[in-house]
C-alpha cells in the first residue's frame, strides 16, 4: 500500500472517530434535554428522588454510549484460581464457635423484592405468592429469620430492596409482621426512563405511571442495590448500628437461607485480609447453561454473563466441561467496603443491554447492570461452591409443583429435602402452558402428587390430576388439542406415558 493511500486511510478513521464522537456528545446533549423536561413535571420530593435516578441514569447512558463490541476479549479468559473457589465442605469443616450469636449481631439479610408475579399469571410483587401451606415467599423470609433471631438471641434484620412497582403493596402487607421478632427496612431502587430504540431518547412524556407512560419506565436490574442503598441513608443507618454484612439473595430463591458457617468464615478472617465479596456459585447442570459464571479476567475474579459473551463463544460459554459452575446469586457483601466503593465512583459494572418491544410494538431497550458483577471491585473477594440445595429458585409453576410437593419438608420458614428420596437431586418437571398461570396451576390439581420417586414428569394439554396421586419414574402426559385427560384419584403412574385417547403405556 502506498504512503498516500495509508495516510488517507488514517485520515479517514480520524474523521469517522471525530463524527462518531460528535454524534455520541448530540445524543447525550439530547437526553440530558429529555430529562429535565421530565423533571419539570414533578415537584418536592418525588423530583429529588427523581434527579438522584437519573445522575445514575446519566452516567450509564454514558458508559452505554462508549461501549465499542463485546466487552470483554475473550483470549483473556482464564479458569479462576484453585484457591478463589472454596469447597462450601471446607468451609463447614471448620465448625462453629460457641459466640456465633456476636457475628449474626453484625449481619444485615437484604432480599430482592423488585419483580412482579407476571410471568406467573399473578398481579402484584411476587414476593406475595403463597408457595407452601398458604405462605408466600415474604412469610418463608421473615419465619426464617425470626427463628435465627429467637435461637440465638440475636438481632439480625431484614432488608427489602422494592422497586416503583412492588413499593405500595409490600409496604401494605408489611405491616402484618409488627409483632415478629425482626425490624423490617425497606428501601427503593432506582425507576429508569425506557430509551426508544431509534431515537435514543425517553419513551416517557412525564413523571407519571399510569396511561401512556405505565410502559415507559423500568428498575435497572439488581446492580442498582449500591447506588439505591446508599442514597437512602439506610447503609450509613446500618453500618451506624455495627452491621458489617449483608447476606443478599433473590425473594424467590428459597434455598437462601443464612448459613452460619459462611459467615463465621467471613469474621474469623485477620482484619487486614477480609473477605467483602463472597459470591455463592453451584455446579452446572444441562439446565444452568445460560447462568452466568465466574472467570479470571486482568488478574481479577469476575462474573461472566451470557450477555457479554461474543456471539462466535455462546456454545463455549454454556459448556458444562468448560464453564463447571453458576452464580446463584446468594451474595455476602461487606457494608464497609460498599461505602468505599461507592464513595470512590469505583464500581463500574458491565452494562447489560435488554431490548424489548413495548405492547404498542415500540422497540425500546433498557440498560441494565447486574448485582454480581461488582465482585471485580472488592478486595479478597471469593467463590464458595456450594450444594445445589442453596438453590431452589421459584420461576415458573413447574418450579412451584416441586416446592409445594412432599419432596421438601418445611421448617421455621426453611424448605428441606426429605430423607425418604433416595436421590439428592430434584426431578426434571416441565408443565405446559396451561399451568402457566398459578390460577389456573392450582384448579388442575385436586392435591399436589406423591413425588418422592419422581425422576422425570412432562404435562401438555389440557390435563388434571385427582386426589392422592402417585408419580415415580418418568411420566409423560400428553392431552392432544381437543383432548383432556383427567388422572383418577389414587392413580399410581411409574414410567408410564399417556396419551390423548388415556391409553396407559409403559415407557
Amino acid at each position: 500500500m502506498s504512503f498516500v493511500a495509508e495516510l488517507s486511510r488514517g485520515g479517514l478513521n480520524a474523521v469517522m472517530t471525530e463524527f462518531q464522537e460528535k454524534l455520541r456528545e448530540q445524543h447525550e446533549n439530547s437526553m440530558h434535554k429529555e430529562l429535565e423536561k421530565l423533571l419539570s413535571t414533578t415537584k418536592g420530593t418525588e423530583a429529588e428522588c427523581s434527579r438522584k435516578d437519573f445522575e445514575g441514569f446519566k452516567q450509564l447512558f454514558h458508559r452505554f454510549l462508549q461501549v465499542k463490541g463485546p466487552s470483554v476479549d475473550w483470549a483473556k479468559i482464564h479458569r479462576p484460581p484453585e484457591d478463589s473457589i472454596q469447597p462450601y465442605e471446607r468451609i463447614q469443616a471448620k465448625g462453629l464457635p460457641e459466640a456465633i450469636a456476636a457475628s449474626l449481631n453484625k449481619l444485615v439479610v437484604v432480599k430482592l423484592n423488585g419483580g412482579l408475579g407476571t410471568s406467573m399469571g399473578c398481579k402484584g410483587p411476587k414476593s406475595l405468592i403463597s408457595v407452601r401451606n398458604e405462605n408466600t415467599f415474604l412469610d418463608l423470609t421473615v419465619q426464617q429469620i425470626e427463628h435465627l433471631n429467637k435461637t440465638y438471641n440475636a438481632d439480625v434484620p431484614l432488608v427489602l430492596m422494592n422497586s416503583f412497582n412492588t413499593d405500595e403493596d409490600t409496604k401494605k402487607i408489611l405491616q402484618k409482621y409488627t409483632h415478629h421478632r425482626l425490624k423490617i427496612h425497606t428501601f427503593n431502587q432506582s425507576r429508569y426512563p425506557r430509551i426508544n430504540k431509534e431515537s435514543l431518547l425517553p419513551v416517557a412524556t412525564n413523571m407519571g405511571l399510569a396511561g401512556e407512560n405505565s410502559e415507559a419506565w423500568y428498575p435497572p436490574g439488581h446492580g442498582d442495590i449500591y447506588a439505591s442503598f446508599y442514597n437512602s441513608g439506610l447503609l450509613d443507618k446500618l453500618l451506624s448500628e455495627g452491621k458489617e454484612y449483608i447476606f443478599v439473595s433473590n425473594i424467590d430463591n428459597l434455598g437462601a437461607t443464612v448459613d452460619l458457617h459462611i459467615l463465621n468464615h467471613l469474621m474469623s478472617q485477620p482484619a487486614d485480609k477480609r473477605c467483602e465479596f463472597v459470591m455463592e456459585v453451584t455446579d452446572k447442570t444441562r439446565a444452568d447453561v445460560k447462568g452466568g459464571t465466574l472467570i479470571q479476567y486482568d488478574n481479577k475474579l469476575r462474573l461472566l454473563e451470557i450477555a457479554q459473551v461474543p456471539k462466535a463463544h455462546v456454545d463455549e460459554f454454556k459448556s458444562v466441561t468448560k464453564f463447571k459452575i453458576f452464580n446463584t446469586n446468594n451474595l455476602w457483601i461487606s457494608l464497609p467496603a460498599i461505602k468505599r466503593l461507592h464513595g470512590q465512583n469505583a464500581m463500574h459494572l458491565e452494562i447489560i443491554v435488554n431490548p424489548k418491544t413495548l405492547d404498542g410494538g415500540l422497540n425500546i431497550i433498557q440498560l441494565e447492570t447486574a448485582v454480581g458483577a461488582a465482585i471485580k471491585s472488592f478486595d479478597n473477594a471469593l467463590g464458595i461452591n456450594v450444594p445445589r440445595s442453596r438453590f431452589l429458585p421459584v420461576k415458573t409453576s413447574s418450579d412451584l409443583l416441586l416446592v409445594m410437593s412432599n419432596l421438601y419438608s418445611l421448617e421455621a420458614g426453611s424448605l428441606t429435602m426429605s430423607k425418604k428420596r433416595e436421590f439428592p437431586t430434584t426431578p426434571h418437571v416441565k408443565l405446559g402452558s396451561s399451568f402457566t398461570k398459578v390460577h389456573d396451576f392450582l384448579r388442575r390439581f385436586e392435591s399436589i402428587p406423591d413425588m418422592l420417586e419422581l425422576d422425570h414428569l412432562t404435562v401438555s394439554g389440557d390435563v388434571t390430576f385427582g386426589k392422592q396421586v402417585t408419580l415415580k419414574g418418568t411420566v409423560i402426559i400428553i392431552a392432544n388439542h381437543g383432548d383432556r385427560i383427567d388422572i383418577p384419584a389414587g392413580a399410581m403412574l411409574e414410567n408410564k406415558i399417556v396419551s390423548g385417547n388415556l391409553r396407559i403405556l409403559d415407557h
